[in-house]
């Protein structure tokens, strides 16, 4: 999508045009849904999940600021809400443990060869306390630091729910590559969408920018 298609697009749905809405909503479909599954737990949470991040999406319109890439932005929606979703629906999944959360390295991040899919699906089984982390943490780029402010937790914690994500996705890939005779984990993560898109392309939007150690 060109900028001048997207701005009339951003000016339409700002005087609440429900066919420009529609249509934002079909563009960026793919991206935003891309996002949310990486940290909901299954299709439907992150279809939720995006759909309220939609709702804030043309609700704060007016506070975007077109000279910035709106994708930018919408992302930065998306990701908040998961994180919001996240804080509502958790009451006490955290395992404190600071005094050795305090001397654990974050350690290699598991295989890199392994495709998106393989790798969301993996992710998508963590618990949810150790998933947020390791998505802010790993994907995002976040500190220790930055998601203990944002998930309201320490820094130790932090680090060891960051631990604890990686053991157990080693261990979900030893398990896959045993059963399966060193094949690939494939998961076929198609997306069946809630508007009227044949396919969703969200591959890219989890390893575009690398995995963190």
């Amino acid at each position: 999508m060109g900028e001048e298609e997207l701005h009339q697009l951003i000016k339409g749905c700002l005087k609440q045009d429900r066919k420009c809405q529609k249509l934002l909503y079909k563009a960026f479909y793919g991206f935003s849904m891309g996002i949310c599954l990486r940290y909901a737990g299954n299709r439907d949470e992150a279809c939720e999940v995006m759909n309220q991040g939609f709702f804030k999406v043309f609700t704060h319109l007016d506070s975007y600021d077109t000279s910035r890439p709106f994708k930018a932005w919408l992302g930065k929606i998306m990701m908040n809400v998961s994180i919001d979703y996240y804080r509502a629906n958790l009451k006490m999944a955290y395992t404190e443990d600071l005094e050795k959360a305090e001397n654990i390295s974050d350690g290699n991040l598991v295989d890199k060869n392994l495709n998106y899919n393989d790798l969301l699906r993996m992710v998508q089984q963590l618990p949810q306390a150790y998933r947020t982390v390791f998505n802010l943490f790993a994907i995002e780029g976040y500190s220790h630091d930055e998601i203990a402010a944002m998930l309201n937790i320490n820094a130790g914690t932090s680090k060891s729910n960051l631990h604890k994500a990686r053991q157990k996705l080693k261990q979900m890939i030893f398990k896959a590559d045993s059963s399966a005779g060193g094949a690939s984990y494939n998961s076929g993560m198609d997306c069946t969408p809630i508007v009227a898109i044949n396919v969703v392309d969200i591959r890219g939007v989890f390893l575009n920018k690398g995995i963190r150690e």
